[in-house]
Order: structure tokens, then sequence, then C-alpha cells
């Protein structure tokens, strides 16, 4: 993933471990001492938001463990790869369309940033400026040009 990538989920993390999971903690002494829990919503649904907190810290904890940060100076810029910036054609409709190829953690469409296991980045992958390339996509067969390749 990219270093920006493995900040931004160091950055939640904390969110989650210093901010929201303290905060959590403190709706649920609170609902406690209200009294009978087994009617107590407060306290089931402060609950329900710790174990939900709590999963998501778990899974954070094991994606950063795993995550290896890519040194993009030891990446090639003339072939489609991982945190490549991608400026493509759908030869159908002739719209232009630019994505990032990023990890699966740091997929976000909005920002322009694709996953590396979706079928257009998979069809990208080793590709360079100028290849056509046809990806079976949930909407049918749609044919790509590649425009141009950067390093994002």
């Amino acid at each position: 993933m990219s270093q920006e990538g493995y900040d931004k989920l160091v950055a939640e993390l904390k969110q989650l471990e210093l901010v929201e999971l303290p905060q959590v903690r403190d709706a649920i002494a609170e609902a406690r001492d209200k009294g009978d829990l087994s009617e107590n919503f407060e306290y089931h649904a402060a609950k329900r938001e710790q174990g939900r907190l709590l999963g998501r810290i778990r899974f954070m904890q094991r994606v950063l463990e795993h995550a290896r940060v890519i040194d993009k100076s030891l990446l090639g810029s003339e072939t489609v790869g991982l945190l490549s910036k991608v400026e493509m054609t759908n030869l159908t409709t002739n719209a232009r369309m630019t994505y990032t190829i990023a990890s699966p953690h740091e997929a976000n469409l909005r920002e322009g940033k694709i996953s590396i296991k979706s079928p257009i980045a998979e069809a990208l992958l080793g590709k360079k400026a100028g290849d056509v390339v046809e990806v079976r996509v949930p909407a049918g067969l749609v044919k790509l040009r590649i425009e141009s390749v950067q390093l994002s």
C-alpha cells in the first residue's frame, strides 16, 4: 500500500482507540448506573457499538500488521501496476477516465482509486500507453484504450 494509505489507517486506528472507544465505555458505565440492564436500551446500544468498534480495531490492526508500504522509487512508470495513474478512453462511448490503481484497503471511487483486484485493474496490469484491453464488467464487455500511465 502507499505511505499515504498506511498513514491514514494508522490515524483512523488511533482515533478509534483513543477517542471513540473511551466514549463508548463511558456510555456503557453511564447506562449501567441507570439500573435494570435487561430493559436498558442505552446499555444494549452502547454494547453493540463497543462490539462494532472492537471488531473494526482488530481488523485494522491485522491489516497494518501485514501491510507493506511500497517505495515508489522502485516502481516502473512505463507499464500499469500498483500506484499507477492511468488515463484511458472507453472506445464504445469515447468517455475519458483516470484512475489510480490502489491496494484494496485504499480503493475509493470518489477519489479515483480502484482496487488492484478489480476487473478493470486486473486487465490493465502490465499494459502500456496505446494498448487496448477488453474488460468483462457486470455491464458487459468494455474496450479501453490506455492513453497514459504515470506514477501517482
